[in-house]
């Protein structure tokens, strides 16, 4: 197993102690789980591209372990109500979204590849933003006027256009005969 596919798994583990973290109120740790769950990806991705350790399961690996970390993060702030259920809905349909065209894809063998897209990436950026934004709110009891509401907005914003961009993608390769 490569370092970056190590590190992508202590990332993975890291989730269930950033929930419990926000469970118990203890908002700093989760904070602090978050920042360097983060800071982890940057590294494995580094790590990954400047020394040769890109794997398959690398691939399929990270994405995961970013998607549990940022869903797990909005579903306890949503339970905190610090965000909106529409949001979390928002976020969870484009994924649902993206994993039932790749699935219905392969059903009907024409399979395809998803490959990141630079507004896939500025949302991945923007959303692990925001909830960067609004656990240093809350964990160390910051009012940044009005900055984690703008980001909301913004990131919403990405998610759908986000979601419509890998749609008209889906939709191109499943006419291609």
């Amino acid at each position: 197993m490569t370092i970056p596919n190590l590190i992508t798994v202590a990332r993975l583990l890291c989730v269930p102690a950033l929930v419990y973290a926000m469970i118990l109120g203890e908002l700093q740790l989760a904070f602090g789980l978050f920042l360097v769950a983060g800071i982890s990806d940057a590294v494995d991705g580094f790590i990954a591209r400047h020394f040769n350790q890109r794997s398959e399961l690398g691939t399929y690996l990270d994405p995961i372990a970013d998607k549990l970390l940022l869903v797990s993060v909005f579903v306890m702030l949503t339970w905190l109500d610090v965000l909106p259920l529409w949001f979390l809905i928002l976020v969870a349909s484009r994924d649902i979204l993206i994993v039932a065209a790749v699935l219905l894809s392969s059903l009907l063998e024409q399979p395809v590849t998803v490959k990141p897209i630079l507004v896939s990436k500025a949302t991945t950026a923007f959303q692990i933003g925001l909830a960067l934004v609004l656990l240093g709110e809350l964990a160390f009891h910051l009012n940044l006027s009005g900055v984690g509401q703008t980001l909301l907005i913004l990131t919403s914003v990405l998610t759908v256009l986000s979601a419509a961009a890998y749609l008209i993608d889906w939709l191109r390769h499943m006419s291609d005969d």
